[in-house]
């Protein structure tokens, strides 16, 4: 019964149009009414106390960041670099675009951030090439949710914080999927372009590529002290944020000279907009987190899921299954909220690293983003590159295939994950 509250309050609330937000808000507000308890002021400190956490301080400056990394010029040193090294083979470009996102991706954490700066730098190259402009927008929308998943990333810090997990294990843990998810789109780029006649682009001679490695130089400088600091512990996640954010700018003023002061304003702004939608998310869904634990909920799920306790890789399987289907309708930030505290009790039952569920969880998330009819990579990548949402919706659907089944894999062998994340985090 308090289930079928919960899911009818929040999917009534949103299918009347109202913001995820008032929806997890609403969904909370009615289980404290089934149980005879609803109190405002409750429901107000519930809310206080969800955005009242230092590490969710990261997010507003890894927001910055990736805000001045577009504006300063970082992205296009990023993606020029790519350019100069495999721009000139057979579907080039496609190539150029899965390696500039896993550069970009370890800068600023954003999937729609990456996804935005590779639609207006590549697909317009892609298409005066001869490209085919669907398949173009689906490699670079695919390419684009690695941002979540390799560090810095702001759904590990969101995740972190309502799993009670360490953000700096989730963030070394992420490294190797995300080379991994990088890698099966680059041989499905392969498989799918090897037979095409598109336009290459000129090879780069050596001193052109010497000179792209040396102009992004101090771009590829960010994710190295970031990983480094944080395996090293020299800073905190929230700490590695503010470091990021300030090193960007730096860069972006001093060295590349590419932003001016008076555009800070704007870009603080815009940091600041996105930032309170995701913390007011944060703060509605402690609500309905704190109303699931006081009415047991975790442990009826427990009981009911009780076969699949001894059996963790169907168990997996299931919240893997029950996660795809939640992402088709729902975006990354408020499917974390929802969900983890409805899966996190399952997990610890079952004896299942949290750091691995949650990498798993993250990839699952992240595809979310491409996965129609919600998709809002797939909307950033249409609107910014000029092309139609079904042009992009069919032409993403190899890649998402292909991130599936690397998620899978992941889920039976566990050590791809777990092998080289204890080795980041030694």
């Amino acid at each position: 019964m308090i289930l079928t509250i919960f899911l009818v309050t929040l999917l009534g609330g949103m299918a009347l149009g109202m913001p995820i937000a008032f929806a997890l808000l609403l969904s909370g507000a009615a289980l404290m009414a089934h149980l005879n308890m609803f109190d405002p002021q409750i429901l107000a400190q519930n809310v206080i106390e969800g955005a009242n956490s230092f590490p969710l301080l990261a997010v507003p400056f890894f927001m910055l960041a990736g805000e001045i990394m577009n504006a300063g010029g970082l992205s296009r040193r990023i993606v020029n670099l790519a350019i100069t090294l495999v721009g000139h083979v057979r579907g080039g470009l496609g190539y150029v675009g899965i390696m500039a996102a896993v550069m970009m991706a370890a800068l600023s954490g954003s999937a729609v951030a990456d996804a935005a700066a590779l639609s207006a730098l590549l697909l317009p190259m892609m298409k005066r090439a001869g490209y085919d402009p669907a398949r173009s927008a689906g490699l670079l929308s695919s390419a684009a949710i690695l941002a979540p998943i390799i560090p810095p990333s702001i759904g590990f810090v969101i995740f972190g914080v309502a799993a009670n997990v360490s953000i700096s294990r989730l963030f070394m843990a992420g490294i190797a999927p995300g080379i991994m998810l990088g890698a099966a789109l680059w041989l499905t780029w392969w498989w799918l372009v090897r037979h095409d006649k598109i336009e290459a682009q000129p090879r780069a001679s050596l001193a052109q590529m010497l000179g792209a490695a040396r102009d992004a130089t101090f771009a590829l400088g960010l994710p190295v002290i970031v990983v480094v600091g944080l395996k090293f512990g020299v800073f905190t996640p929230t700490e590695a944020a503010v470091v990021a954010a300030v090193y960007a700018l730096l860069v972006s003023v001093f060295v590349y000279r590419e932003l001016r002061w008076s555009q800070l304003f704007g870009l603080f702004r815009s940091a600041a907009q996105t930032t309170s939608v995701v913390m007011f998310l944060v703060a509605a869904a402690m609500v309905s987190a704190w109303m699931i634990t006081v009415a047991n909920l975790p442990a009826e799920l427990i009981a009911l899921l009780q076969p699949l306790l001894d059996r963790p890789t169907l168990l997996l399987l299931v919240m893997m299954v029950i996660t795809m289907l939640v992402g088709t309708a729902m975006d990354l930030t408020p499917t974390i909220l929802i969900l983890t505290p409805v899966f996190m009790p399952l997990v610890k039952a079952a004896g299942i690293d949290p750091v691995y569920f949650g990498v798993l969880f993250m990839i699952n998330n992240a595809i979310g983003l491409v996965t129609p009819p919600v998709g809002t990579v797939l909307s950033t990548v249409a609107g910014v590159g000029k092309v139609s949402m079904d042009a992009v919706t069919k032409g993403v659907w190899p890649f998402m295939l292909v991130q599936f089944g690397v998620m899978f894999l992941l889920v039976f062998f566990p050590s791809l994950v777990l092998v080289p994340a204890r080795w980041f985090y030694g």
